[in-house]
């Protein structure tokens, strides 16, 4: 179970952290592109321990 929460939650970081970075790209805000590109990052993290988790078990 804990895999596919941790996959749900780095798709929904990977999406806002898309849509964070679009606006600051497009609004000329540096802050909030960065934001955007940490959170796609946060996504991306989460996304490798959802993977891990289905690898090797939720028990980790």
């Amino acid at each position: 179970m804990g895999e596919l929460t941790d996959k749900v939650k780095a798709a929904g970081n990977k999406t806002a952290g898309s849509v964070k970075e679009a606006i600051g790209r497009n609004n000329d805000d540096p802050q909030l592109e960065a934001e955007g590109k940490a959170q796609k990052a946060k996504g991306s993290a989460q996304d490798v321990a959802g993977s891990v988790k289905g690898a090797l078990g939720d028990d980790i």
